[in-house]
Parts: C-alpha cells; sequence; structure tokens
C-alpha cells in the first residue's frame, strides 16, 4: 500500500474504521469536557474553550474528508506556525489541518483548531493570498470571537449549546449542512453563531492583516483577495462557501483596501513549496489523473506564469498515478537532481519505488535520509512504508515506534504500525491499535470492542498486559459517559 492509499483511506474516517489502525499507547485518561450549562457560559476559561474545541476536532475527523497527506502538513503547518509566531495575544498552540474539498474556505473555532480546504490554495493567487486568509482565522481565535458569543448565550440550556455547536461545526465544514440544521433548530441564539458580526470580521480584517504583514508576507494581498471574491459574488448564483460564515459587505472590501494602502508595495514571491503544494492537491485530490495530465501539460506547453517547477511536479504526479512510470522517473530524476532534498520529490520518489516493485531499494534510499532528518514525518513514515512494502517488518516497527514518541497522536503513523502488527500476527498489538485511533475521533465504545478482542489474545501468563489493557478499558467507558454529556 502507497502513502497515497492511506492518505486516501484515512479521509473516509469512520466509515471505514475497521481499516484505521493505531499503536498501542495509553488512552486519554481524562477528556475535561466542560460543563455547558449556564454557569459555565458567565466564563469560558481557555481551558474549557480547549475542551470543546477538542471535542468538534473529534467530530470533524470523524465525519469530514479530512486529508492526512505529511507532506502538504508539513507545508500548512510550518506556515501556520510562522503567522502564529507573528501573531498578538496567541493562549495556546493551534493547529492546521486540511479538508479535501473544491469550495474557497477556511475556518477557525475553539482551542486554536484551524481547518482549511483544498480549494483555498488551488484558487489563491500567490501565497501572500492563501496566508492572508489563514491569517485572519488565527485572529477569529486570538480575539476569541467564538468564545465571546458563547459566553453571551447564558440564558440558554445545555442542549441548546450543544446544538450550537452541532451548527458552528456543520456550517464552517459544510455551510449548506450547516444552515439546514440551524433551520431545523429555529433559535436565533444557534443562527448567530454560525456567521462572525461585521465587528468580528473587521477586527479579525484589522489583526490578520498586521500578522501577515510580521511575517513577511504582502498585507495588500488580504484586499486582493476579498475583491476576488466579491467579484465571485457577482458573477455566480451560489456564494462562495467561505462567505456564508464570514459576511462580506461592501463597507468591510472598502475598510480593507483603504488598510491595505498603508502598507508599502513590494515584490513578494512565492516559496516553491506553496507552488509544488498547489500542484500537488490539483493532480491528487481535485482531478482524476488523466484530466490532471492534460491540465499540466496544457500550461506547460503554453508557458505561463505558473512556477514551471511546480508544474512538472504536478505532471509527474499524474503520469505516476496513470502507471506511466517511465515518464514519471524521467521527470521526478530531473527535479532530484535539482532539490534533492525536497520532500515533495522524496515523497513522490517512494511511490514510484514502490509502483517499480523496488520496494527494498526505497528503504535503503530512504534510510540515508533518515539519518539526516530522523523524525521527520515525511521522511520516517515513507521509510516505514517502504519497509512493509519489503516485508521487513521489524524495521518498519522499529522506526514507528521512535516516531510515535515524539508524535503519539499521528494517525497514519498509528495506521502503519497497526498494519506492522497484523502483518506479523500480533493480534493483541493490532487490536490495542485500532482503539488508539478510534479514540481520536471520539468513538470510544467501538475502542472499547477492539480492547475487548486484544485481552482474547493475551497469554494468562501476561497478567501486566492484562491489567494494563483491562484499565484501557475501563478509561474508553469512562470517557464515552463524559462525552455523552454533550
Amino acid at each position: 500500500m502507497s502513502l497515497k492509499s492511506a492518505f486516501i483511506t484515512l479521509c473516509s474516517a469512520l466509515l471505514t474504521f475497521t481499516l484505521l489502525q493505531s499503536t498501542p499507547l495509553k488512552a486519554q485518561t481524562k477528556i475535561n469536557l466542560p460543563d455547558l450549562g449556564t454557569s459555565a457560559l458567565q466564563a469560558l476559561p481557555i481551558e474549557k474553550e480547549q475542551a470543546i474545541g477538542e471535542v468538534m476536532m473529534m467530530q470533524i475527523r470523524g465525519s469530514s474528508p479530512v486529508v492526512n497527506d505529511p507532506v502538504l502538513d508539513e507545508y500548512l503547518t510550518t506556515l501556520g506556525r510562522r503567522l502564529v509566531a507573528n501573531a498578538n495575544d496567541v493562549r495556546f498552540p493551534f493547529s492546521f489541518f486540511w479538508i479535501n474539498n473544491p469550495e474557497i474556505n477556511a475556518f477557525a473555532f475553539y482551542g486554536g483548531h484551524v481547518g482549511i480546504h483544498t480549494g483555498l490554495i488551488a484558487q489563491a493567487d500567490n501565497e501572500s493570498q492563501f496566508a492572508s486568509v489563514i491569517g485572519h482565522e488565527i485572529a477569529h481565535v486570538t480575539q476569541r470571537h467564538l468564545a465571546r458569543r458563547l459566553q453571551q448565550q447564558q440564558d440558554n440550556s445545555a442542549l441548546t449549546i450543544a446544538g450550537m455547536i452541532a451548527g458552528i461545526l456543520a456550517a464552517t465544514v459544510s455551510p449548506d449542512a450547516g444552515m439546514a440544521i440551524i433551520s431545523a433548530n429555529q433559535t436565533q441564539a444557534a443562527f448567530s453563531q454560525l456567521t462572525h458580526s461585521r465587528s468580528a470580521e473587521q477586527e479579525a480584517d484589522r489583526v490578520g492583516m498586521q500578522t501577515l504583514n510580521n511575517a513577511g508576507f504582502d498585507p495588500r494581498q488580504s484586499s486582493e483577495f476579498l475583491t476576488k471574491l466579491a467579484a465571485q459574488i457577482r458573477f455566480k448564483y451560489k456564494p462562495p462557501a467561505f462567505l456564508l460564515t464570514h459576511p462580506l459587505p461592501e463597507s468591510r472590501v472598502s475598510d480593507v483596501r483603504l488598510r491595505a494602502e498603508q502598507y508599502e508595495k513590494k515584490h513578494y514571491p512565492d516559496s516553491l513549496a506553496f507552488n509544488l503544494a498547489k500542484s500537488r492537491i490539483i493532480a491528487r485530490y481535485h482531478q482524476k489523473p488523466a484530466a490532471a495530465e492534460a491540465f499540466f501539460r496544457k500550461l506547460i506547453r503554453e508557458n505561463t506564469q505558473y512556477n514551471k517547477t511546480a508544474l512538472n511536479y504536478g505532471l509527474a504526479l499524474s503520469l505516476l498515478d496513470q502507471k506511466k512510470l517511465d515518464e514519471a522517473a524521467t521527470l521526478l530524476n530531473q527535479l532530484l537532481a535539482d532539490s534533492p532534498k525536497n520532500l515533495f520529490y522524496i515523497d513522490t520518489k517512494t511511490d514510484l519505488l514502490i509502483a517499480q516493485d523496488k520496494a527494498a531499494e526505497a528503504v535503503d534510499y530512504l534510510a540515508a535520509l533518515n539519518i539526516d532528518r530522523p523524525n521527520n514525518q515525511v521522511i520516517t513514515l515513507n521509510y516505514a512504508n517502504a519497509a512493509i512494502e519489503a516485508k521487513q517488518y521489524d524495521v518498519a516497527e522499529h522506526i514507528l515506534k521512535t516516531f510515535l514518541l515524539a508524535k503519539p497522536e499521528h494517525t497514519l503513523g498509528k495506521q502503519l504500525i497497526a498494519d506492522v502488527y497484523k502483518k506479523q500476527e500480533n493480534l493483541a498489538a493490532y487490536y490495542e491499535a485500532n482503539a488508539s485511533v478510534l479514540s481520536q475521533y471520539g468513538a470510544y465504545l467501538k475502542a472499547a470492542d477492539e480492547i475487548q478482542k486484544a485481552l482474547n489474545f493475551v497469554e494468562p501468563q501476561e497478567l501486566v498486559k492484562q491489567q494494563r489493557l483491562k484499565a484501557l478499558l475501563s478509561q474508553y467507558r469512562q470517557l464515552q459517559k463524559e462525552l455523552a454529556r454533550l
């Protein structure tokens, strides 16, 4: 199984939960769910905001096409951290993730979680436009816009507030679905939670633009992006998804334009990583391989303003995915010759070698790279995957255990090590690993079932392992009870 196949598998989340696997790590001992009654809304401390965010993140993992692609995650996280490092009022760590959706959209919610639709980067004209939206979402979190509004609903019951959270969740990921939930709920309080107020949008525009400038991006592109969205409203019956939760009156566009004029005009080149990420999304997530090949060939032939290196990378991906291995190899080897340590190329080289039935060669190739960059998620996960394909299960197990010590909640890493356990016929570890991933989706009852299966494969004399698994079983059942409080 290639890493690309693993990414696609993970996008289906709980719908195919039996395919999701994990390392045998301890369960979360306490979820710390907030009391969403009136008393909790009188003040929303940071820890409660984070707890609500974690619950919402569980729901997103289990119901949305989250893209678990280490190369894309590496780029997005690097960009996001750069912006957060230049933002004010940051109270907790941020996390960034992709949703496979061609619509222009991004959203942020409690606890510093920021989701980005793949359509945003695919349709952004440059990296500063892409970063401007992320900076805007970071500002919504740092200024606690959602938290403020939740505090204002002091007359609502816990059940109503839980409904509002569900509405926010659905609206940010799939705005049409969110509107349907609110229509059914028939509560003005719930409706007010769906869209940011004009004052909140203005504040996020101002704070986000400053963050963008501090981080070394073009703050004028905030204006350019909003102008682009405003143009889409005029020519489309259905507005972009982003505008369903981020209202765009003319006054806001004018305000951002005036604010942008305060910043100096200068050239801000896009990073190669931005262009490669854009090509990867188009090739692997937005178009079928044959259509993607035609798309990239057309742009290369027309000698457009697009980055030619990134176009060649996108073409190589589309050729690889059609099993046109020789053509793909020629392009990829040229790219690697110019930049042998580029993570995008390393990931694709691994897929190519595995497709050529050269998994053992891929193991040797990645082993050398792993020495220079240990525990880098792109290199490590490709290294482990290649070792699995080469039937070097002990190598894969060692690599993944080391990696998961540093990143214990990495979903794809968990899936790969569980695959190793299954192939080694270590069924106790395999079922325990499945339980660990299921817990990330809030599926604690199913996680408990997996632990029960694991207990069936523990030898009578393995008393320590029995006690540990029984403790996990108890923890998952307790977590289910706490989660049900929402």
